[in-house]
């Protein structure tokens, strides 16, 4: 999959592989984003909140999160960091976990990506996730909204300046 690859740098700047999300300039909002940083300042992970306009709180959350990333460590049953991390901005504190998982064929492009798509309890979440060429795991999950195959379409790497500290 030549759209996904590990950068390298002597001095990063940001995180060290190719964060795959939607443009900001295709989203009819806002757009927030956040780095995971580890106890040793490495990136364990690059979230991209997208917010609706009109002040009406985030629609979707975008995970990437690398092979040894602390937050991709969840218990059976429990549900994806990325949906915990939605749920709070969204400030709801009902408990939450897994219903059932299915995996499914997506094709993005020429390659195809193997999507699982994760049911919660919380019925107006959508969850899907699904592990790149270069072992980070990308995860979707969104509020009172589907996630179609439509939406793996419009995810592309962002560019590295997005995450360039000042």
């Amino acid at each position: 999959m030549s759209f996904l690859r590990r950068r390298s740098s002597s001095t990063p700047t940001g995180p060290d592989f190719d964060v795959l999300a939607m443009d900001p300039g295709d989203w009819p909002g806002s757009l927030g984003a956040a780095l995971l940083a580890g106890p040793d300042g490495s990136c364990q992970g690059i979230f991209l909140r997208y917010d609706l306009f009109g002040g009406r709180g985030p629609a979707m959350l975008i995970g990437n999160l690398p092979e040894g990333s602390a937050a991709r460590e969840v218990e059976e049953g429990d549900v994806p960091f990325e949906v915990t991390q939605l749920l709070a901005a969204l400030e709801n504190d009902e408990p939450v976990h897994e219903v059932e998982r299915e995996d499914t064929p997506v094709m993005h492009g020429d390659n195809l990506l193997i999507v699982q798509r994760i049911k919660v309890s919380e019925g107006r979440v959508a969850c899907a996730q699904f592990d790149r060429s270069d072992g980070v795991r990308v995860t979707i999950a969104t509020w009172d909204r589907p996630i179609t195959d439509d939406l793996y379409q419009l995810l592309k790497p962002l560019p590295a300046e997005m995450f360039q500290q000042s």
